[in-house]
């Protein structure tokens, strides 16, 4: 019986679980063989969410909270990129970024996105549609402190997404900010935070035989959320 509740679900905030010693295609084969059911799936999304991220990290994945984001600019221009999962709980999914970066620019102007676990090896797809919208600074400022110090200063260093003309602008931009913290602490960039994107609906895609893939997709409504069986 599935006893699991809202409040279970957490998530690594600093650093990722200890992974048990799980052969990918063992857990393909398996996954693909069982196929997902109605019945099986969690009542909540984060919750079914929690269970296959588990899964994932068991399996030794690299990097297992990669994640595509998709944002759009005022043209209606979509663009793509990678970046990291760093919380989710109930209230959505959270990662970091410079906000003046063109991932920010667009969802400062459009913060409709779409998110999506590429699990691959274990023939596994997890797609999240919602809202994008920035964290507390306070929240920003607990996770940058865990961050490794060159991270801390490479998040000082860098124009994210603009025009520079070498390597050599970002290495002296680095050595600049290393004299100017010296040995002390690196705070908090003002133009560098978190958004949480609080989901609308969430795809769980299993891989099948014959490309008789299950689909079911939680939908959020009035009630909480309805799940449905999509055709592949």
């Amino acid at each position: 019986m599935y006893t699991e509740r809202a409040t279970d679900v957490t998530t690594p905030y600093l650093a990722t679980p200890e992974a048990t010693d799980v052969d990918p295609a063992v857990l393909r084969e398996r996954f693909m063989a069982e196929g997902l059911d109605h019945d099986a799936l969690a009542p909540d999304p984060f919750m079914q969410f929690q269970r296959w991220y588990r899964q994932a990290i068991d399996a030794r994945l690299p990097e297992p909270n990669a994640m595509s984001l998709a944002t759009v600019d005022a043209d209606g221009q979509p663009s793509l990129r990678t970046v990291l999962l760093k919380l989710y709980d109930a209230d959505g999914f959270v990662f970091f970024t410079n906000y003046e970066s063109r991932k920010a620019r667009e969802m400062d102007h459009n913060d409709r996105v779409a998110l999506l676990f590429p699990w691959v090896a274990l023939a596994r797809q997890v797609q999240i549609l919602g809202r994008a919208t920035r964290i507390p600074t306070a929240e920003s400022l607990r996770y940058f402190m865990t961050r490794p110090r060159g991270s801390r200063l490479g998040a000082w260093s860098s124009p994210q997404s603009q025009v520079i003309s070498s390597r050599s602008l970002l290495e002296e931009k680095v050595a600049e900010m290393k004299r100017r913290f010296g040995d002390g602490e690196i705070p908090l960039p003002h133009f560098w935070g978190g958004y949480r994107v609080v989901p609308s609906s969430i795809e769980f895609w299993q891989g099948r035989e014959s490309r008789l893939h299950d689909r079911f997709r939680y939908d959020r409504d009035e009630d909480g959320w309805r799940i449905e069986r999509l055709a592949p």
